[in-house]
């Protein structure tokens, strides 16, 4: 019934039913917001940029709905971030015969160290800036495949979004390395910080690897706990998308504060904390050192 769904609404719907009457322009859909923002820096006004998922959802286990996929099959182009991240797209791309591109292609790859992904990639390459840079590269390269006419644009709109991912991973790493030795362990519901990490040379710790329906165990609180204690953790932080009750369990029996929400998997509304993908990483760096640290207003 939703495939028939699909292709009846795709096929009776013409250009006044998806907007294409008035905005001709080539149709290009991310699974989730913080790739649309990154692909709206690239592709300027040449594309029209949409997201599947809306701000603030969680993209691990999205169930796409019947007009997602009617969406998906009128798009010309498909973006995902790949590593296993969107559980959901393979029978999303089923259903919609649409050319498609990897965003996370040619990242080097950090592995998921426990729990039931052990060994699987890390999904949340786009946590690093630096990782983040071969994703402009790759969605430079889609677009122009899409539409050879833009390449220009889409060249000189890439480079300069580099230099501004450069520059913030200087300025995101240079924060991060003057945070104390006894003050360098990360410790989130979620294992999304490991490539920040590396960068930035911080230790990490989480509650669960990948956000699952097995979050927040009795197991998962014990070992953060005493991780925590182990070494004088003075802050414990928890993601926008995920409810941060075992987080939380984890402050009160250590003592350490809860030191803020971070953002991964989802921009804000424009008016909200974390509108753009800098500002998403600029906010998130800037929570842990003020948790850590000790100096949040």
């Amino acid at each position: 019934m939703l495939l028939a769904a699909v292709v009846l609404g795709a096929g009776c719907a013409g250009p006044a039913g998806d907007g294409r009457a008035d905005d001709p322009r080539p149709v290009v859909l991310t699974t989730f917001t913080v790739l649309a923002d990154m692909t709206r820096e690239v592709a300027g006004d040449r594309v029209r940029v949409e997201s599947i998922t809306r701000p603030g959802a969680e993209i691990h286990d999205y169930d796409p709905s019947p007009d997602d996929l009617v969406r998906g099959a009128r798009a010309d182009l498909l973006l995902e971030n790949g590593l296993g991240l969107e559980r959901w797209f393979e029978r999303f791309l089923d259903r919609a015969e649409v050319r498609s591109a990897v965003l996370s292609d040619g990242v080097d790859v950090l592995p998921i160290t426990g729990g039931e992904y052990r060994d699987l990639p890390n999904p949340h390459a786009w946590m690093s800036p630096r990782a983040g840079v071969r994703y402009v590269e790759n969605i430079r390269a889609a677009l122009t495949d899409l539409d050879p006419d833009g390449a220009a644009e889409y060249a000189a709109n890439a480079e300069r979004y580099t230099g501004e991912l450069t520059a913030l991973a200087d300025e995101l790493e240079a924060a991060l390395a003057a945070l104390p030795p006894g003050q360098r362990v990360l410790v989130t519901c979620e294992g999304a910080f490991s490539y920040l990490a590396r960068d930035a040379g911080l230790d990490e710790a989480y509650l669960w690897p990948v956000n699952s329906d097995a979050e927040g165990t009795p197991q998962q609180v014990a070992a953060v706990i005493e991780r925590v204690r182990a070494d004088a953790v003075p802050a414990v932080f928890c993601e926008s998308t995920v409810n941060d009750s075992a987080q939380r369990r984890v402050a009160a029996e250590t003592g350490a504060a809860f030191g803020g929400t971070l953002h991964v998997d989802s921009l804000s509304e424009p008016d909200g904390p974390v509108p753009s993908y800098l500002e998403l990483l600029r906010h998130d760096v800037h929570t842990v050192v003020e948790g850590l640290t000790g100096t949040a207003p």
